[in-house]
């Protein structure tokens, strides 16, 4: 993915800093997703980076939550399954799996190469158009970032929507730190997301836990994960 999507983008920073538009051809009215989905290869490798982008954290978050107290959970924007099965692996008494849009559902048998299918499905479904589905834990690991305020807004009031009361919504991300001075990779991310989506940007853990609050979640902390990654937990 790094040689056939980002470096075709990031040759163009110039001009996306000058315009403020993507780099990768998208034109206005489409996302990244609408190009990522235009053939199975592009989709298959997009899926498959995801995973190995998401597996420290997603190693950190099965130990840093008290999953203990929950006993389902649904990974939003899943790709191949890769945050609910390293979940999933240490904690045995889990059910729930993944959302996301139908042609990603081929791709979730990287849960059944894990033997965990007998606990782990396959949710299809568009968030932007949907209500997400319900689980005790929504997980939504490099999703927000994706997006303009405002659907970023929209997504962690579905979520509200969606969880019972005393539900959990851990959100992850490549989060700035709050002086916007320390984290560079996640300031490089989120130039990523200039070069490559339509209004996408990553943001500070201070940001993430004032949407979460404006959401309606009471109870809302944030913790360090893996790495440049953090999370954001927010209680119903």
């Amino acid at each position: 993915m790094a040689n056939t999507q980002h470096y075709p983008a990031w040759g163009s920073l110039t001009e996306a800093l000058r315009t403020g538009k993507p780099q990768n051809g998208i034109s206005d009215g489409q996302n990244l997703f609408d190009q990522v989905h235009s053939n199975p290869a592009s989709l298959a490798a997009y899926a498959r980076a995801m995973t190995g982008h998401s597996f420290p954290a997603a190693q950190a978050l099965a130990h840093r939550f008290p999953w203990a107290k929950y006993s389902t959970l649904i990974d939003v924007g899943t790709a191949e399954g890769g945050a609910p099965v390293e979940i999933g692996r240490s904690h045995p008494h889990l059910t729930g799996g993944g959302f996301d849009l139908p042609p990603v559902q081929a791709l979730f048998d990287y849960v059944r190469e894990h033997s965990l299918e007998n606990r782990l499905q396959f949710y299809a479904g568009d968030f932007l158009a949907e209500p997400l589905p319900s689980a005790d834990v929504l997980v939504m690991g490099h999703i927000l970032h994706d997006w303009s305020l405002e659907v970023k807004r929209e997504l962690l009031a579905k979520a509200h929507v969606a969880l019972p009361k005393s539900g959990a919504l851990i959100i992850y991300d490549q989060m700035i730190d709050d002086e916007r001075r320390r984290n560079a990779a996640g300031l490089l991310m989120s130039l990523n997301m200039l070069v490559r989506t339509q209004g996408g940007f990553d943001y500070t853990g201070a940001d993430c836990i004032g949407w979460m609050r404006e959401a309606g979640f009471a109870e809302v902390r944030r913790a360090h994960l893996s790495g440049p990654h953090s999370m954001v937990v927010g209680i119903k």
